[in-house]
């Protein structure tokens, strides 16, 4: 069986669940899913991203979608398990409060990982700086790390 672990920072969608789970064909693969929902901290780089990908619409109200409470980032993640485990995955999961990065090499080390699948949104100022999440997890390491865009719906 094939490891991932799976960085997300929003529910995943039946178009993110198809990709991640047929990226290696028949193979059977388990997914343990680290999820950081993005937040204020990060309100200034969205609007930028919005901008760079001409979605001026969205610039204007980032901010009323930057608050995750709790409740709503556990049932995203919930949500995104389930769904994995309807596509024939097995998955487990948990929400990540503080530096992802660290737990993803943690996580990484005591599942033995394959590899690692960062699956969100552009994030063109940071990946331009290397300061997303797949630049950084290629540091911290030693699996493959894939870069995927999750879907817009």
């Amino acid at each position: 069986m094939f490891k991932t672990v799976l960085m997300i920072e929003k529910a995943l969608s039946d178009a993110d669940v198809e990709l991640v789970t047929t990226l290696h064909s028949e193979e059977k693969v388990s997914f343990i899913v680290l999820m950081q929902p993005r937040g204020k901290q990060d309100e200034l780089l969205r609007a930028l991203d919005d901008v760079a990908l001409g979605h001026l619409d969205k610039v204007v109200h980032e901010h009323d979608e930057s608050t995750t409470t709790p409740t709503l980032a556990s049932e995203s993640l919930e949500h995104s398990l389930r769904h994995l485990r309807e596509a024939g995955a097995d998955a487990t999961g948990e929400l990540v409060e503080d530096n992802p990065l660290d737990r993803l090499r943690s996580v990484v080390e005591e599942n033995t990982a394959d590899e690692v699948v960062v699956l969100t949104s552009p994030h063109f100022v940071e990946e331009f700086f290397h300061r997303d999440w797949a630049s950084q997890a290629r540091h911290k390491v030693g699996v493959p790390v894939l870069r995927l865009f999750a879907s817009d719906s």
